[in-house]
């Protein structure tokens, strides 16, 4: 069927707009709009039929005249969007089920396929989205774009979801007792009263711990890029007892909801490493995408640590080597430990020790260092935690061996995306 026969038919049905005209073969001809595509058939049938040239003055019975208000809906998203930084965007439309109906009738009339040429929502989405990003001065993206913009054809609204920002990151604690993230206390469920009273389990704080490695760096994220709260997504976790040293652990901080995009994170790690007062210290902050999250969480990572053990007897030299000795590139099984079996389900893990190594510093204490396959528990693997571990320290010396102080003090990940351009945006808000 020719292009002129399919704009006669279209013509037939009633008043048509050009956009609705020019859609119906958008797929047939590249380099014009749909509006200047139909006009173009409008004229050709004209000439073709040898005809006086009517222009339409009737409403468009398939758009209801929605095509003529493509500037209307650029200048109400370029208002939604008004007070945030963003480099990204895309444009969606809700279109009303008559009208998506009457877009489909006009096919059938014009004797077309139902998806032939272009439907009135990509018009629509295509249309709006150009004209909203030459007013913003930003680029279309088809994926996880910072601002979505849905215009609501039947309601003459518009709604705004503006996707998280990233900040990527290595954090050290420097002091024990300092959980990751916020650890709200059991006996109150973080509310601060018990059965109608001030919580003595938490001083009515809501929280196990005076602060974490959380509450240390969000909030100054989250005012930086002046957002709405934020989560903490770190590569794992170290114990609440351990410290956290070397070069620290991967993580990024998401953001809801952020007005700003492009921030000075150098200042901002400065103000975050000042506030914290030795207790935590972040290094290396960079803005990032949100695929890193991913990949942090993901990560596999070894981790080495160096541990303070005290023994229940008294123990020689040779003996801790030996039994380091067998430790070291050992293939461990381990049971859920007892001290996490409320929170962990009960499986049995088998890990590698990479390395162990050690000193006596008397007959009964010692300083050791293993490097372990990420998911290792390292504590039990010295005390053996009642023979759920096998092998483990205590067992090969016949010896109650207990871990007294624990340093993480490398967290080491295979294919880390740390370098990789990808997962990171520029201090201006581009990816790069």
């Amino acid at each position: 069927m020719t292009v002129l026969s399919i704009a006669r038919r279209a013509l037939g049905t009633g008043p048509v707009c050009d956009n609705c005209l020019g859609r119906l073969v958008a797929d047939r001809s590249f380099g014009l709009s749909n509006d200047e595509r139909g006009g173009s058939l409008r004229v050709a049938v004209a000439l073709e039929d040898d005809t006086d040239f009517e222009p339409r003055n009737d409403p468009c019975w398939v758009c209801e005249d929605e095509c003529e208000r493509f500037d209307w809906w650029a200048d109400q998203a370029a208002a939604a969007v008004h007070g945030y930084e963003f480099d990204t965007y895309q444009v969606g439309t809700k279109v009303p089920p008559l009208l998506e109906e009457n877009d489909r009738l006009l096919r059938e009339d014009a004797g077309l396929d139902p998806e032939a040429g272009e439907l009135l929502k990509s018009e629509c989405n295509r249309e709006v989205g150009k004209r909203f990003g030459q007013q913003t001065a930003t680029t279309v993206d088809f994926g996880r774009p910072d601002v979505l913009v849905l215009c609501d054809l039947a309601t003459d609204e518009v709604e705004l979801q503006v996707n998280s920002a990233f900040v990527y990151g290595r954090y050290r604690k420097l002091k024990r007792d300092i959980p990751q993230t916020e650890w709200p206390c059991r006996e109150c469920n973080g509310t601060g009263i018990d059965q109608g009273s001030h919580c003595d389990g938490c001083e009515g704080t809501g929280y196990r711990y005076d602060t974490s490695v959380e509450e240390e760096t969000v909030p100054i994220v989250a005012e930086a890029i002046n957002g709405e709260g934020g989560t903490f997504h770190g590569a794992g976790r170290e114990d609440v007892d351990a410290v956290m040293l070397g070069t620290g652990r991967p993580f990024v901080i998401e953001i809801e909801d952020p007005r700003k995009r492009a921030i000075d994170t150098d200042a901002v790690q400065e103000r975050i490493n000042e506030s914290a007062e030795g207790r935590v210290e972040v290094e290396g902050l960079r803005l990032a995408t949100h695929e890193m999250v991913e990949r942090v969480k993901e990560l596999d990572a070894s981790k080495t640590y160096r541990m303070d053990v005290e023994f229940a007897a008294p123990v020689d030299e040779a003996a801790l080597k030996e039994a380091l000795g067998e430790l070291d590139g050992a293939t461990v099984e381990q049971e859920t430990p007892q001290r996490v079996s409320h929170r962990r389900a009960a499986k049995t893990r088998v890990r590698t020790v990479y390395e162990a190594s050690g000193d006596l510093e008397d007959e009964r204490h010692a300083t050791l260092e293993i490097h372990g396959e990420g998911g290792l528990y390292v504590k039990e693997l010295v005390s053996s935690d009642d023979g759920r571990t096998e092998p483990s320290l205590a067992g090969l010396l016949g010896v109650e061996a207990t871990v007294t102080a624990l340093d993480v003090i490398e967290v080491t990940g295979e294919d880390e995306p740390f370098e990789d351009p990808e997962y990171f945006r520029d201090e201006a808000g581009d990816d790069t």
